[in-house]
């Protein structure tokens, strides 16, 4: 699809215009509105620290714990200021072709579009199962999410491993991974792959920015080629060490579990208001179907209940919203605007 009939303004758009301060918010799918205690106190405990530059030993501790907790040498992970400072590296792998599985989050297609990378789209149709034969075989980079934003679509692993080919780089977005329990279907062991990975959902640091590649150390060395010294602070080295121990990875999987629950309770009430929600769902979020999306969207809005516009993705209809898996009190308010709205078209 050639860069001039791309819109690059809606792959711009982001869940967080959708959802205006003091309103229910349904739009961005990071869980809870801070970090839990524990975390922030670790990070108040560095602020005495803010007067001085973070030094190597502290990145290399950080990397190591993060290794370690994907069993991984250091060496095979990249420190980044939030998942999307790995999608605007990109581009440095200078791709002939790169093909984006959609739909799926749009940021790696605007990067590379930005930096001028010829982009082919592979558009999945429902139920969204990545078929590997859909993807150009002359495709040396492959960008993929799993679970794939904002259908909630979890990819079999053997899937992945059949999108590989001698050249191919191919790129797993596994952002919300740690929302899946047991992380099943993850590859971010595997070296075959680069994975990106967020501490912002799960954690609640969108603010602080922190996000990881995995991946080969020569492939890593050429996404980091030119990066500024310090591209990391003090407080994003210490949510990554934090993050990354034993017992903070025991409680992601507890709240994977709790998300998996809330999830499949969310499922049951909004079907019954006759919704079309996209199963199976594996991410914290939803994927959802509604007649005249646009006035669904302005209805919520005025009752101060935000979801996100899924049109903006590609493949997707103004009809489509994505809707954050939450808690039962907060459901009650969407399925109250949801039902009068529905019934009133």
């Amino acid at each position: 699809m050639p860069s001039d009939t791309v819109d690059h303004a809606l792959l711009r758009h982001h869940g967080d215009v959708d959802a205006r301060p003091g309103m229910l918010d349904f739009a961005v799918n990071v869980r809870g509105c801070a970090p839990p205690d524990w975390l922030r106190a670790r990070l108040a405990a560095r602020l005495a620290d803010l007067g001085r530059y973070p030094d190597a030993g502290e990145e290399l501790a950080a990397r190591v714990a993060v290794g370690e907790r994907h069993r991984r040498d250091p060496d095979d992970v990249v420190l980044l200021a939030g998942a999307a400072e790995g999608f605007a590296l990109l581009p440095k792998l200078a791709p002939r072709l790169a093909a984006v599985v959609h739909p799926s989050f749009t940021e790696p297609e605007l990067a590379l579009r930005e930096a001028g990378v010829p982009v082919t789209r592979v558009l999945l149709e429902p139920p969204y199962v990545l078929d590997p034969a859909a993807v150009p075989e002359d495709a040396d980079l492959v960008v993929v999410g799993n679970p794939t934003n904002p259908t909630s679509v979890l990819h079999p692993a053997a899937s992945l491993r059949a999108l590989r080919r001698p050249g191919r780089v191919v790129v797993v977005d596994e952002a919300f991974m740690d929302a899946v329990p047991g992380e099943r279907e993850s590859v971010a062991a595997d070296p075959g792959f680069l994975v990106l990975r967020s501490l912002t959902k799960t954690w609640a640091l969108a603010g602080l920015r922190c996000g990881y590649f995995l991946g080969t150390p020569d492939l890593l060395a050429r996404l980091a080629h030119g990066r500024p010294h310090w591209a990391l602070g003090t407080l994003q080295l210490e949510a990554f060490r934090a993050t990354a121990e034993p017992s903070a990875v025991a409680e992601s999987h507890r709240l994977a579990e709790e998300i998996a629950v809330e999830r499949e309770a969310m499922v049951a009430r909004l079907s019954a208001l006759g919704v079309d929600v996209h199963t199976p769902a594996h991410g914290p979020f939803l994927l959802l179907r509604v007649p005249d999306g646009p006035a669904v969207r302005a209805h919520l809005a005025a009752h101060g209940i935000a979801v996100r516009r899924a049109d903006t993705f590609p493949g997707l209809s103004v009809d489509h919203l994505r809707v954050a898996v939450r808690d039962a009190a907060a459901v009650d308010r969407l399925c109250a605007g949801l039902g009068a709205v529905l019934r009133s078209g």
